[in-house]
């Protein structure tokens, strides 16, 4: 296991609940930088929230189905929701909600996960045995079911990786050279090289492993390359270098950390999501929406070219 080092760590958190809204489950942050909001998910209540920086006002919407995460698209107005049983696109302020682009196939026995848009504007997302019942009460988290897929804007579908416990974890670094993917059960997450041009990834190794603090769950990879690490059931956040190495340990105030984006005018505020389930009864502000601030600003978040397919 690799063991939790006194670089940057401090026991008095800098995090601020921002967003009390109880989560079951929350995931799937994305900072919209037209919008001036994060929008995230609760997978387990079925439910999209947006925090409007401009009036700290949330807004929710309801779904059928677990909503396990978000990304932007080359419409301000449309973002692609990933749903339990796949992905479809939806506008916010009109609520419309069109047909499925992508449909899991095996759903409900297996649901999506995490997922994120990578440079060349195809949507990654991560699959998992389903683990949410049809009421949204939670079940064990187990198996190999798991598949790594690709969608292209042209709607393509290719397979990159199987035998995933828990997809979690996908993210670039900024020279578009490196992917992050990581398996929250076998507590790894995995390094690629990437290949801009046709959107490949090669060359699996390690890169954060056995850390022994919780699970490795959502990510983000700052300007400077290091990778922002949300530790599932761990109390904190982990700054990883771009070669492995342990940057700084951020506390949280809250047991159970799921995924984190950077937002704010100047892309220097981390927002991070929390989970109230499997937390104990002293987190009373478990699966409220975070935010700290860092000195080292965010990359811009990815567009899935949904409406732009030509290459």
């Amino acid at each position: 296991m690799i063991p939790v080092p006194d670089i940057e760590s401090s026991k008095i958190s800098p995090a601020v609940c921002v967003a009390p809204t109880g989560d079951a489950c929350g995931e799937g942050a994305v900072w919209h930088a037209l919008h001036e909001a994060v929008y995230w998910c609760d997978i387990n209540r079925f439910l999209i929230h947006r925090y409007k920086l401009s009036d700290q006002t949330v807004r929710t919407w309801f779904f059928d189905e677990p909503v396990t995460a978000l990304t932007r698209t080359d419409r301000s107005d449309v973002l692609a929701v990933i749903l339990g049983s796949g992905v479809i696109l939806w506008e916010p302020e009109t609520d419309v909600r069109h047909e499925p682009l992508f449909c899991l196939q095996g759903w409900p026995r297996v649901r999506l996960n995490d997922a994120r848009v990578d440079p060349r504007g195809s949507l990654w997302v991560g699959s998992m045995r389903n683990n949410v019942d049809s009421d949204g009460s939670g079940g064990e988290a187990s198996g190999r079911d798991g598949i790594l897929f690709r969608i292209d804007p042209d709607r393509k579908v290719t397979v990159w990786r199987r035998d995933i416990g828990i997809s979690n974890t996908l993210a670039w670094s900024p020279d578009a050279k490196k992917f992050y993917f990581g398996d929250s059960l076998a507590n790894v997450i995995w390094q690629y090289d990437y290949d801009a041009t046709t959107g490949s990834i090669s060359n699996e190794r390690p890169f954060l492993q056995g850390f022994s603090r919780g699970l490795p769950d959502g990510s983000t990879v700052d300007s400077e390359g290091y990778l922002w690490n949300c530790r599932f059931s761990g109390a904190c956040v982990v700054r990883a270098a771009p070669d492995g190495s342990i940057d700084r340990v951020v506390e949280m105030p809250v047991k159970n950390v799921t995924t984190c984006t950077f937002g704010g005018r100047d892309r220097k505020t981390l927002y991070v999501t929390t989970a109230k389930i499997e937390a104990p009864a002293s987190d009373r502000l478990a699966g409220s929406l975070y935010a700290f601030p860092t000195e080292i600003a965010g990359q811009p978040e990815s567009e899935f070219r949904a409406f732009t397919r030509t290459r």
